[in-house]
């Protein structure tokens, strides 16, 4: 691209305030122009080729430039664009809720659509107040979530959420929302056995629920593997654990699959197939059209619905956008695609090998944990491996690494002193061993850097 036209593109790019953005340095820097994408990368205004680490935002499951998804859409815009969810329903939509009726675990049988994964966790737990008080039982509104947790944007997913609650100046609801340890193996206290651990986590959520009063509380909401949070992989059998004190307190099951759906665990759905758990709601986004359109869905188990269904009350909740044709169709058609081109079993057979070829980078004196499941994995930089103590000096380490790997034509997302992967699950051996090499290659670079300023010592 001419640098004339690209610098425009840069000047009016300073206009949007982007998500996460720094205020003290908007504005001063430009942004990295991505003009093209396929397969697993991203290409600049340069035309200089990227692995997309992160594959988006945790979405992009089937590669990138994917011409059927584009003509589904095509053709569903040229039939019918829009249509009311508030009064009508299309049969694009109808035939996208029943596909996921027949994915989904359970008797989660009932469909709710929305945009994104933030609103389809705000609308589980408004749906939970909802039930709760057409049942009479208006103090069983109280959550239980995680520290780490990442569940969305909105005021109340984002009240829910557990990660940097104390960096971010917003303001959140404190008064029927509560917060448990992590379940981060990697951070559970000296010569403790991971059971140990579970144990421990397990005692703390029983421990809460009988201090609220079960009466009281409404529902626990859990990310399989918590993405956001630092790719944190629970304990074996910790999340059946929770799921059977739920069942014991009667008190709801949220599983937040916005992440591990569609594929990201090597199943549609991971709660019942890699946890063991049927869940009694579940939500899901990204994955659901390999982030080629904005969707979000809520599974609602029959059992919740039959519960109110003689009662005469209005959902009075929804959005403009709630089941879009175009929307809906991406998802058909990526669905189809992920069913057609075996990429389920892609993941299963190369989870092994993806998560193997990691282990190299424990040769790095800074990587304190390489830790994962499916095709997502988190690497954590300590200072001492040791002592584990969290590696941010300056700036965080995460910035620096990706810095190093952009350099080196990878993209990874940086979470302060830990790298995040989530690459698209098309990937192959090969492009693997590509990515791992350059990541090794960025960390390394980045440890000279340190060595260099003084911030290191060996």
């Amino acid at each position: 691209m001419k640098n004339d036209y690209v610098s425009e593109i840069h000047k009016k790019d300073k206009l949007v305030l982007h998500p996460y953005e720094d205020m003290e340095s908007r504005g001063t820097y430009d942004r990295k122009l991505i003009v093209k994408s396929d397969n697993i990368y991203l290409y600049d205004e340069n035309g200089k080729e990227y692995i997309d680490g992160p594959g988006g935002m945790w979405c992009n499951n089937i590669g990138h430039g994917n011409k059927e998804i584009g003509e589904a859409v095509k053709n569903q815009l040229e039939k019918l664009e829009y249509c009311s969810p508030f009064s009508e329903s299309s049969e694009i939509s109808a035939e996208l809720a029943s596909v996921l009726s027949e994915l989904s675990p359970g008797d989660l049988n009932t469909v709710f659509f929305t945009t994104d994964g933030s609103t389809a966790n705000d609308t589980a737990l408004r749906f939970i107040m909802f039930y709760n008080n057409i049942l009479d039982r208006p103090n069983k509104k109280h959550f239980i979530t995680r520290h780490k947790a990442y569940h969305g944007s909105t005021y109340l997913t984002g009240s829910i959420t557990g990660k940097d609650r104390e960096k971010n100046n917003f303001d959140f609801e404190k008064n029927f929302i509560h917060h448990l340890s992590s379940p981060l193996s990697y951070r559970r206290k000296n010569n403790q056995t991971i059971e140990e651990f579970c144990d421990e986590l397990v005692k703390e959520f029983e421990d809460k629920i009988i201090e609220l009063g079960s009466e009281n509380v409404a529902a626990f909401i859990a990310e399989p593997v918590m993405a956001s949070g630092g790719c944190i992989v629970p304990p074996e059998g910790y999340l059946k654990r929770i799921w059977q004190i739920c069942k014991k307190y009667d008190v709801l099951y949220i599983s937040d699959e916005v992440v591990t759906g569609f594929g990201r665990m090597g199943h549609f759905f991971s709660s019942e197939e890699v946890f063991d758990i049927v869940p009694d709601i579940i939500t899901c986004a990204k994955g659901i059209t390999s982030g080629y359109m904005p969707l979000g869905a809520v599974l609602f188990s029959d059992k919740l619905l039959n519960d109110i269904k003689k009662e005469s009350a209005l959902f009075f909740h929804g959005y403009t956008y709630s089941g879009h044709p175009a929307c809906c169709a991406a998802a058909l058609k990526n669905i189809e695609i992920i069913k057609r081109d075996k990429i389920l079993e892609h993941v299963q057979e190369i989870e092994p090998y993806f998560h193997n070829k990691l282990q190299k980078l424990y040769e790095l004196p800074i990587v304190g944990d390489v830790r994962g499941k499916g095709l997502m994995a988190g690497i954590e930089c300590v200072i001492n491996k040791d002592s584990k103590e969290a590696l941010i000096l300056d700036k965080a380490i995460g910035s620096r690494i990706d810095e190093e790997s952009i350099k080196l034509g990878l993209i990874i997302r940086p979470l302060y002193h830990i790298c995040v992967l989530s690459p698209a699950l098309i990937i192959t051996k090969s492009q693997i061993d590509d990515l791992v090499e350059k990541l090794f290659t960025a960390i390394q670079n980045s440890l000279q850097q340190l060595k260099t300023e003084g911030l290191w010592k060996d």
